[in-house]
């Protein structure tokens, strides 16, 4: 089943990677750092059910992974915000997804409809390498479906 997600998930970077010009990651040192925010309405209910993800035309997911190797994730410490326009913000907690040598990082959050959302994440590698953190944005309209 969380073969199932990773799929969409990479789906969605797919889909991400051809409407805006804008690379799928952000590159710190050796980390490549994935990102996405996407509407959870685009999750099936069976997926959703079976990963415990809350669906809803209101509701969102953003999606962190971090990599030095291709399809190889680094055990990390991600923190985030989400802010509206109006700089309304929501603390982002995030859950750890594993399967075989991916790993990547969700949490939900809530938004309006055509909500102009500003993603401020932190990203801790832990991966016996001396590591920093580090800080990142990203920026999503979101819109209800």
């Amino acid at each position: 089943m969380l073969r199932l997600v990773w799929v969409f998930l990479l789906m969605c970077f797919s889909i991400q990677a051809h409407t805006v010009e804008e690379k799928l990651y952000k590159q710190h040192a050796d980390y490549k750092i994935f990102y996405s925010a996407f509407n959870t309405s685009f999750i099936t209910p069976d997926i959703a059910a079976a990963n415990n993800i809350v669906r809803g035309k209101n509701k969102g997911l953003v999606n962190i992974s971090v990599m030095k190797d291709l399809a190889v994730g680094v055990p990390s410490i991600i923190t985030g915000r989400v802010f509206n326009i109006l700089q309304q913000s929501q603390t982002l907690h995030f859950e750890v997804v594993k399967e075989q040598q991916s790993i990547y990082y969700l949490a939900p959050f809530e938004f309006e409809d055509q909500d102009y959302l500003t993603f401020k994440i932190t990203v801790k590698p832990n991966d016996d390498s001396r590591s920093y953190d580090y800080d990142f944005k990203f920026q999503k309209k979101m819109y209800h479906d």
